[in-house]
């Protein structure tokens, strides 16, 4: 054979095997699976710890029911086995999202770390760095509005800092972020309040009136090491990166470590330091969680409203997760998220669910909201954002806008309901 023929033979061996290979690989998936008999739940919750995936929806395989859609997440070297398992036992599932490493790109992207030099710094997500620059540079821009405060440090000995607008005499919000590393709509969240605040306080009327009534801390990142390792190592990561004594698996949800009815025996934690709700060895065993209640304990006369921001799911929720018992004030806590819900399903036609964490969720001890309310913050909240599971954790930079004006249009409602009942607002005349 000719020497000319043989070559253009092999380049097309080649370029064959190549578009072979393109067409078979397989990429990380989010699956869709609703098992319907007790069978096929015991087999899911085998294969969501048993292989290499993660859990989006419900949390821990504790929660995963009968006729529950579970959401989970798989791994490019597990998908054929993961896969094989549910058509074996007959288990129904669809694939969510195919292209899982594509959106993980499209979320690191960024194409700048200066909020003054991109119209689109706030559509996007942010480094740890990038938000440790975005604070140190907010509180240069705006000196006499906005501080940046260290109020502790994480295990890995981060910096936990808070932005807020300090003046005496003040009541106050409070709103912490990122608390779960993987959720990073929330600290994205944290800095388009900021901004907004910022931007619209002489021209919004609702701001303008939170502002002038209450100073508002924010805390952008509490969970900083799990929120590094999200961007460098694990996209799925939840807890903090605490080493446990007892066991070769690191991390705590911090959301589970607050000493409110603290692993209590109904569920919804664990004292497996290898789930995604283990609780810790104690209430506030982990620096992050004791930071943020020590200034909560400091500031609890001030401190009137508590908002936690989370995703995904698209609910407004309040005190209790920890018990099915109700809050003193349950019904003003209803009407302020009905309302807020309301208005976001009038404005951006998206619906929001609402109602006592415990019974619109799951039972949930040890989390940052009951423990607020049980401190004597009696209105607070714990937002659960965009979406409700086609994109989950990996909501698009394209939709981070729309997430955080929903959520910034419950705060706007909840905080002047707050300040309605419990202060007279600034300038107004004294009761006669």
């Amino acid at each position: 054979m000719a020497p000319a023929i043989m070559k253009t033979l092999l380049i097309l061996f080649i370029l064959m095997n190549l578009d072979k290979g393109y067409c078979t690989e397989t990429r990380d998936q989010v699956l869709s699976i609703s098992p319907t008999t007790q069978e096929q739940v015991d087999i899911l919750k085998n294969v969501s710890t048993q292989y290499e995936t993660a859990l989006w929806q419900p949390v821990s395989p504790h929660y995963i029911k009968e006729e529950t859609q579970v959401h989970l997440f798989v791994p490019a070297n597990s998908s054929e086995t993961v896969t094989d398992l549910l058509q074996k036992h007959a288990i129904t599932h669809e694939v969510l999202l195919a292209n899982a490493n594509e959106l993980i790109e499209m979320q690191t992207k960024n194409d700048s770390t200066d909020p003054r030099s991109s119209s689109t710094f706030y559509e996007r997500y942010h480094s740890l760095e990038d938000i440790y620059y975005w604070i140190n540079r907010t509180a240069q821009d705006n000196p006499d509005k906005v501080k940046a405060i260290l109020i502790g440090s994480s295990y890995e000995k981060r910096p936990l800092y808070l932005t807020l607008n300090n003046r005496p005499n003040k009541k106050a919000i409070w709103i912490d972020c990122g608390i779960h590393a993987r959720e990073w709509i929330s600290p994205a969240f944290c800095l388009w309040f900021v901004h907004y605040s910022l931007s619209f306080y002489k021209q919004n009327q609702d701001i303008a009136n939170i502002l002038d009534n209450m100073d508002v801390y924010v805390l952008p990142v509490m969970n900083p090491d799990g929120y590094k390792y999200t961007w460098t190592t694990n996209r799925m990561w939840r807890k903090n990166r605490s080493i446990s004594r007892s066991s070769a698996c690191t991390g705590v949800d911090l959301n589970r470590n607050f000493d409110a009815n603290w692993l209590c025996k109904v569920g919804g934690a664990s004292h497996e330091p290898c789930t995604e709700i283990y609780c810790g060895a104690f209430p506030e065993s982990e620096p992050e969680s004791e930071a943020v209640a020590n200034f909560l304990r400091l500031h609890k006369d001030t401190v009137q409203l508590y908002l936690s921001i989370h995703s995904y799911s698209q609910m407004l929720l309040f005190p209790y997760s920890c018990t099915l018992d109700e809050a003193e004030n349950h019904n003003d806590l209803l009407e302020m998220v009905q309302e807020a819900a309301q208005k976001i399903r009038r404005y951006y036609s998206n619906t929001y669910k609402y109602g006592p964490g415990a019974k619109t969720i799951y039972l949930a001890p040890g989390g940052s909201d009951d423990w607020a309310y049980n401190l004597g913050i009696k209105y607070s909240f714990t937002f659960e954002l965009q979406d409700r599971g086609h994109y989950g954790f990996l909501l698009p930079p394209s939709h981070i806008a729309k997430a955080c004006n929903e959520a910034l249009l419950a705060v706007k409602t909840i905080a002047n309901k707050v300040i309605e009942k419990t202060q007279a607002p600034m300038g107004s005349p004294p009761a006669a």
